[in-house]
């Protein structure tokens, strides 16, 4: 079998780099879009997924080979995209001033998509659902985030978040409510059933950038 056919964990314990690869080229879409929906902010999910998969990669360094072929890639980056968020948040705490508005505007509309109007439609939408989360509690948002837009189970949030399966539901239960009360969202009630519809795409800015970063990493590491 070629070295590129095996599966993601396989080859992140066989060829690291060659994994690693594969790793931002499969999963940096959804820790991006998770990360948006985090942060409200598209310049923020940017810099915060290229951290996140700057350490990434440097934890993969660490690890021996056979903790790499275990791990379970999506659930195991958000871990990571989800320490980076909530660092970010405490550094914001401590910066009077700063403001936290939502960056709608910055919102990316995949290519090959339809028309115009529609793509202004699903923009809209889109903008509409980033602010309503980005309005929720931290403790309600990033449960629902998470579950929803990261698409991992109760089971794997709650070992993110460090509690019990039940207090996942119960958040996630709450959070959603609260999006289905916002007046905004009216009109979009219908699509919470696949909340992830708005999703960003994969291979945008943290794609790219998270990918040079750890690339020019890796030289310096080896000299």
């Amino acid at each position: 079998m070629d070295e590129t056919t095996l599966p993601l964990t396989e080859l992140l314990a066989t060829d690291l780099d060659d994994g690693f690869t594969e790793l931002v080229r499969t999963q940096a879409g959804t820790v991006r879009s998770v990360l948006l929906r985090l942060s409200g902010s598209a310049r923020d999910a940017d810099d915060l997924g290229q951290e996140t998969f700057l350490r990434a990669y440097s934890a993969l360094r660490d690890y021996p080979p056979e903790r790499r072929g275990q791990l379970q890639p999506r659930a195991w980056l958000l871990t990571i995209a989800a320490n980076v968020w909530r660092n970010h948040v405490r550094t914001l705490s401590r910066r009077p001033g700063v403001a936290d508005g939502i960056e709608v505007t910055a919102i990316e509309v995949p290519d090959g998509s339809p028309g115009p109007e529609q793509r202004a439609l699903d923009g809209a939408r889109r903008a509409r659902l980033v602010a309503a989360l980005s309005g929720l509690p931290d403790h309600h948002r990033l449960p629902v985030v998470l579950r929803h837009i990261g698409e991992l189970s109760y089971q794997e949030v709650a070992g993110i978040l460090d509690c019990p399966v039940g207090t996942v539901k119960a958040q996630v239960s709450r959070g959603l409510a609260a999006l289905r009360a916002e007046p905004g969202l009216a009109a979009d009630r219908t699509t919470y059933g696949a909340a992830g519809a708005a999703g960003a795409t994969a291979g945008g800015p943290t794609a790219r950038t998270a990918h040079e970063a750890a690339r020019k990493e890796r030289k310096e590491a080896t000299g």
